[in-house]
């Protein structure tokens, strides 16, 4: 299945442009984190409070096998860590095109210093935080992706009209 995966940190743009990719090319859209949110009744902050990260990183990957299995076609935003964990890095490269959507340090302390939704930004300084959660996973990022695509400064038509041509393309070749 060619799914159109879209990966990157917390605030990149991964459920914003995801949700309007989808409709731009009318296939359905998930939201993983919404997908977990809707199976387990538990908001993420909920999870990590109650069950910890490696609890959370499972209910993932089940997540992930399951639309693995599945026949149609979709646009999937994948949660900001699902890429670092090594039993997802094949799996979302098996399910299609995975693309990385990156912003600058400075955007992301932009458009996530007042959401309290991210229980891995919580507490402390943001700016280091983002900084050192992007250290640990640019590697895991870079492995799994297909293209990169900033997301700094353009509007969700022309971020669009970038994957459209990249998922285009990449659909010649196959």
């Amino acid at each position: 299945m060619n799914h159109i995966i879209l990966i990157g940190f917390m605030g990149c743009g991964k459920s914003s442009v995801g949700k309007r990719l989808a409709k731009a090319m009318d296939l359905p859209f998930v939201d993983m984190d919404d997908l977990i949110v809707e199976r387990t009744g538990m908001q993420i902050t909920e999870i990590f409070a109650k069950f910890g990260e490696p609890y959370f990183r499972q209910l993932e990957t089940e997540a992930l096998l399951q639309l693995a299995e599945c026949g149609q076609r979709m646009v999937i935003s994948a949660g900001g860590g699902m890429p670092v964990q090594p039993q997802n890095q094949s799996i979302l490269k098996e399910m299609g095109t995975v693309l990385l959507l990156e912003a600058t340090v400075d955007t992301l302390v932009e458009r996530l210093q007042f959401d309290d939704t991210r229980p891995i930004l919580q507490g402390g300084d943001l700016r280091q935080k983002i900084e050192s959660l992007q250290q640990q996973r640019k590697e895991a990022y870079e492995k799994v992706c297909d293209r990169k695509i900033r997301t700094d400064g353009k509007n969700f038509t022309v971020i669009i009209e970038e994957i459209r041509k990249i998922v285009e393309k990449t659909a010649e070749i196959i």
